[in-house]
């Protein structure tokens, strides 16, 4: 091939491998930035989708833009996420150590006039496993939300569906407002999947189907602790924002997060009340095992109590010394068959009598 020809090939060669680097999916869900998604929130109040080159123009000139604000939610896997946020968004070092912090409990937060949050939430795929908890952290001001998960969570996910369809979202409280109900809906749901859960093993138990363990109602009560536990706001961090909520939260949205706290609260008392019906259950289940226990111990009690007499007198006779009595007799053998019976009678006599006194 000439060489004025091979350059334009190459050119397009690698051209057509550019591009080919540029449409791979990522295995993390998010672009090469680390950017899951990012919506704009204008006037109108309806999510405008957006990528990571728009969302830095945005915050390179957010005083310009009084009237909108921006939601970037981030992939923490992603390790490109963390380096794009100190790059290019202004959030202070509290953050990025509530980030590296172990999982905590759902708190929220007034630092340096912004709004830190630490929310566990469940993964898609719940099934009542401890370790399907996960955490989601979120950075709110007037203009700018930013939230960053590791792993891919249910009430988040409401939360973007909900955008994407074009909800509208009045300012960057009411959004995390939203997430926290969603994160009350989706906990409702696992409640009431517990609750049908715990119906099955009581309508089992009332029927006198013993075919569940107490290992099932324990592992069950175990999760729900560590949700109750993990996902409970902290009440002092919480009270002290709901008392002073910063200077541009306004006081319709300061409302609508003091009603949202109410009804995570309803959800967690609903827990807690399941805990409770749990208890009682496995405590009954308990009582009949350790009252079948006790019958079977009673049979086997009555049944040596009745054997004992003709071991004794079949041990006394059974010695080989002489002066054995009757033993020239010829009734002996019913003699001895005559004393065992009834001192046998007498023995079962007793011990029923002593378990009808009981």
């Amino acid at each position: 091939m000439p060489a004025s020809h091979r350059q334009p090939a190459l050119n397009c060669a690698f051209g057509l491998m550019g591009e080919a680097m540029q449409t791979v999916t990522l295995p993390y869900g998010s672009d090469q930035t680390g950017l899951v998604c990012g919506y704009l929130f204008d006037k109108d109040t309806q999510g405008q989708a957006i990528e990571s080159k728009q969302a830095e123009e945005w915050l390179a000139a957010r005083g310009q833009h009084p009237g909108q604000f921006i939601w970037l939610h981030f992939n923490l896997a992603n390790t490109a996420s963390e380096k794009w946020l100190k790059k290019h968004a202004e959030l202070g070092d509290e953050f990025y150590e509530t980030l590296h912090e172990g999982q905590r409990s759902t708190r929220i937060e007034l630092v340096d006039n912004m709004l830190i949050a630490v929310v566990n939430d469940v993964l898609h795929d719940f099934s009542f496993d401890p370790a399907d908890i996960s955490t989601l952290f979120l950075n709110v001001d007037r203009q700018v939300v930013i939230s960053a998960r590791l792993k891919p969570l249910k009430a988040v996910d409401r939360l973007r569906n909900a955008v994407k369809s074009g909800e509208p979202i009045r300012s960057s409280v009411e959004l995390l407002t939203h997430l926290l109900r969603d994160q009350a809906d989706v906990l409702s749901k696992i409640v009431r999947d517990a609750i049908q859960r715990v119906d099955g093993i009581e309508d089992n138990l009332l029927a006198g189907k013993q075919n569940q363990k107490r290992a099932n109602l324990g592992e069950l009560r175990r999760v729900l602790v560590r949700l109750q536990r993990l996902l409970a706001p902290e009440p002092a961090a919480l009270f002290r924002l709901l008392q002073r909520p910063p200077n541009w939260v306004a006081e319709i949205d300061s409302q609508e997060l003091r009603h949202a706290t109410e009804e995570f609260s309803m959800v967690l008392h609903e827990i807690a009340t399941l805990q409770e019906r749990i208890k009682l259950l496995q405590e009954e289940i308990a009582a009949r095992v350790n009252e079948g226990n006790n019958r079977s111990l009673f049979v086997l009690t009555i049944v040596t109590v009745l054997a004992l007499p003709i071991n004794i007198i079949a041990g006394l006779l059974g010695m080989n010394v002489g002066g054995i009595p009757l033993g020239q007799d010829p009734q002996g053998f019913w003699i001895i068959a005559g004393i065992v019976a009834t001192f046998t009678a007498v023995a079962g006599w007793l011990a029923f009598r002593k378990r009808d006194d009981d």
